[in-house]
């Protein structure tokens, strides 16, 4: 099974709504982040983006929160498969949040992402360097195929 993908992050004062904890914008933010950041990892760059002329669309984000994140908490964000088409033109994401200090589960988003044609302004196939990084993925305790 695949290690899970974690980026820390802390969270900073433009993170903060007018409760005094982190806004749902911030959230949305790092798990897009997380994302991008576990494609750089594997090599796969916005230069690679940008010459295969394709990006991620976000169709859904649904943000289910547990406990609050306050300002300059340290947290953690992974990063695993919840579902996906046999082709990987689409999938669903999972993203937990988790307080650093003790472990707590503080919030969970899950994306539903399709990639995109720049140029032909339509849904495609992933190239399958990319599909495999997607594949690589550890996968939700819930992960089910989806439907094309």
């Amino acid at each position: 099974m695949p290690l899970p993908f974690l980026q820390e992050y802390r969270a900073r004062w433009s993170d903060m709504d007018f409760n005094q904890h982190m806004r749902n914008a911030a959230f949305l933010g790092c798990s897009e982040e997380t994302r991008m950041r576990y494609l750089d990892s594997r090599g796969w760059t916005m230069d690679e983006f940008v010459r295969r002329r394709i990006g991620p669309v976000v169709l859904e984000d649904r943000l289910v929160y547990k406990k609050e994140l306050r300002l300059l908490e340290h947290f953690q964000v992974d990063l695993a498969l919840a579902a996906i088409t046999e082709d990987g033109r689409k999938m669903r994401l999972r993203n937990r949040f988790l307080r650093k200090a003790d472990g707590a589960l503080c919030a969970v988003v899950e994306s539903f992402v399709l990639w995109f044609d720049l140029a032909a302004r339509r849904p495609v196939v992933p190239p399958a360097e990319l599909l495999a990084l997607w594949m690589d993925l550890p996968r939700t305790d819930d992960f089910a195929p989806l439907e094309g």
